[in-house]
Formats: C-alpha cells, sequence, structure tokens
C-alpha cells in the first residue's frame, strides 16, 4: 500500500485524506441515523395512551427520553396543545423544521468527497503526463521504458485511487439519503397524527383553545 501511495504521487495524499473524512463522517451519520430512527407507530401509540389517561407529564418526560426528531415533534406538540389550532400547527411546523439540519448535518461533505475526488484522480493523471513530457524532453532522442514508468505509475494510481474512493463514497451518500428521507417521512406522519389527537382531544374536553 505505502508503495503504490509513493508510486501515485503526492496526489495521493490528497486521496487519502478524502477516504479517511469520508468514512469518518458515514460512521458519525449513520449512528446517529440510527439511534433517530425509531418505531414511530409503536412510540405514537404510547403516546396516545398515556395522553388519554390525561398524564401530560409522563408523556412529556416518554419523549424525552425517547431519541429522534419524531419524539422532538410529538414533545413541542404536548408542550403547547392548549393553544389554537394555527399556533399549534405552527409550533408542530417549526419543531420539524429545525429537526432537518441535524438529520441532514456533513451530508454535503459526503456529496462533495464524491464529486471530487476522481477530479484529484484526473490532475494526478494530469502530473504523471506532465513529468512523461519533461522526461521526454530532457532524454530525447534515446528513450527508455524505465525513464517514463515514474510517470505512467503516478498517472494511472492516482485515477485509480480518484474513483476507488468516489464509487463508495457515492453509494454511501445515497444510503444515507435513503435514511433520511425515511425519517423525515416518519416526522411529517407523527406531526399529523399528533396534531389531529390534540384538536380532537380539545374538542372533547370542551375546552377552548387560549385567544
Amino acid at each position: 500500500m505505502f508503495e503504490l501511495m509513493q508510486k501515485g504521487g503526492p496526489i495521493m495524499w490528497i486521496i487519502m485524506a478524502a477516504s479517511v473524512t469520508a468514512m469518518a463522517v458515514f460512521l458519525e451519520r449513520l449512528f446517529h441515523l440510527h439511534r433517530a430512527q425509531i418505531n414511530s407507530d409503536d412510540f405514537m401509540e404510547g403516546i396516545y395512551n398515556v395522553l388519554k389517561r390525561r398524564n401530560v407529564v409522563e408523556a412529556v418526560s416518554i419523549c424525552e427520553e425517547t431519541p429522534g426528531p419524531v419524539a422532538h415533534i410529538v414533545r413541542a406538540a404536548i408542550l403547547k396543545q392548549d393553544n389554537r389550532p394555527d399556533e399549534l400547527q405552527r409550533t408542530i411546523q417549526e419543531a420539524g423544521l429545525s429537526e432537518v439540519p441535524r438529520l441532514e448535518r456533513n451530508l454535503p461533505v459526503l456529496a462533495t468527497i464524491a464529486q471530487i475526488a476522481p477530479l484529484v484522480g484526473l490532475l494526478g493523471t494530469i502530473l504523471g503526463m506532465i513529468n512523461i513530457f519533461i522526461v521526454f524532453q530532457e532524454n530525447a532522442p534515446l528513450i527508455h521504458a524505465g525513464d517514463v514508468a515514474g510517470g505512467m505509475w503516478e498517472a494511472l494510481i492516482s485515477t485509480g485511487a480518484g474513483l476507488a474512493v468516489a464509487i463508495p463514497v457515492y453509494v454511501a451518500y445515497n444510503f444515507l439519503v435513503s435514511r433520511v428521507e425515511s425519517i423525515m417521512l416518519d416526522m411529517e406522519r407523527a406531526a399529523v397524527d399528533i396534531f389531529g389527537f390534540l384538536t380532537r382531544q380539545s374538542e372533547r374536553a370542551g375546552i377552548k383553545p387560549d385567544a
């Protein structure tokens, strides 16, 4: 591996740094999204059962102990359940919007690495070809294969390394995006469900929302 790094030239260190960064970001995001995605159906059912008993404190406590944006949205809604429907809806929307950046954090880093890694590899190829032409100019007309082997190694290895990093990083990025979209869908469903539940509860109890 170290020999290939040397033959690939200085560009290889940039590609290596990009691959290490991408791996660190992917693992951090994977762990975060794994914790953020819960069984929203079971969670919501439990919250409804508690709220039907008018135990708001317990419902809020359950939300605080449950990780993920769904629990955060439901908690915000419960704390504002006595507000007017339009205010309650706005509270839920604001809570949802505040969660989106947390889910998407660092994903642009993966997208950027997937896009620039092949370009960095291409830069290494160009530098390798430049070295080959320098050798041609210095040693013409007698050129031996060994004279240009270094430039050829640099050109080929850097291109291959750039593609070898870009392809899995792009796959990892799309995988994480699909996880984020799944969580956001759960958020939307939970927001609609908790809004409907709380407004129905207020109507049944004959509670007039605050003016």
